[in-house]
């Protein structure tokens, strides 16, 4: 194939171009705040879970709360009764007896339920204070996700700039380079990721291998205009005056 040196030489600018066009690429898939997301997003799902787990405890120990207090207060209730019989005076001995054994199992009993409320109490506040310390734990991991998502959309901005960038300026390149030559550009970069390269003292700048003697003498051969590939990767090789030939 044969193209004008001018028109091979562009193919550099072109192959600049693209190599960033292909950094923002890799760049805008390999952000460390992409990594930095996904591990505060499943922190913050976690400290969620926890939190909803806390405030599901206590809704479970706010009604064992209102139930010991309703039996509490039923057996208050039956104390009362009792005693208003017992000081009523209009009771049997028997009754009066039966009575006064009742009021001490209910007395027993209430004891009992008091300290168990205690107990469910004290819990209560330590699964509370659980919660205040898991509601602290979340903002801290939502305000982490807050942070690193914004420094990935800053992030993001600027290689969108650069893209648009370097998107104009090959938009501009493309037509001023023959189409069998970019079709040859284009095959050589989708298969090798270089399509051309400087050839520059003897070595290519895609590969970075140094040519050997027969390729070298092979190239200084060949016509200015006739268009030349490293033996190595496939690369268009761009002669100038750098080029050790």
């Amino acid at each position: 194939m044969k193209a004008d040196p001018a028109v091979q030489r562009r193919l550099l600018e072109l192959a600049e171009v693209d190599a960033e066009l292909a950094r923002v690429e890799h760049r805008r898939r390999s952000l460390p705040e992409l990594a930095e997301i996904a591990a505060a997003e499943l922190s913050v799902r976690a400290k969620r879970d926890g939190q909803v787990a806390v405030q599901t405890t206590l809704a479970d120990l706010d009604r064992e709360v209102k139930r010991q207090e309703k039996e509490i207060d039923a057996v208050r209730a039956r104390e009362d009764r009792d005693r208003g019989l017992l000081t009523g005076g209009t009771v049997s001995a028997k009754q009066l007896t039966d009575l006064e054994h009742e009021l001490a199992t209910l007395e027993r009993r209430q004891s009992t339920l008091e300290d168990d409320l205690l107990e469910l109490m004290e819990r209560r506040e330590a699964v509370e204070l659980d919660g205040q310390h898991a509601g602290v734990e979340l903002a801290k991991a939502e305000e982490a996700l807050a942070d690193a998502a914004r420094r990935r959309d800053e992030a993001l901005a600027d290689l969108d700039t650069t893209q648009a960038r370097r998107d104009a300026e090959r938009t501009k390149l493309v037509p001023q380079i023959p189409e069998p030559l970019l079709k040859m550009y284009d095959r050589v970069r989708a298969a090798k990721g270089i399509g051309a390269a400087l050839l520059r003292a003897r070595r290519c700048g895609a590969c970075r291998l140094e040519l050997d003697r027969s390729a070298i003498s092979r190239i200084a051969a060949t016509p200015a205009d006739e268009v030349v590939t490293c033996d190595e990767c496939g690369a268009i090789l761009v002669r100038t005056a750098e080029s050790g030939l």
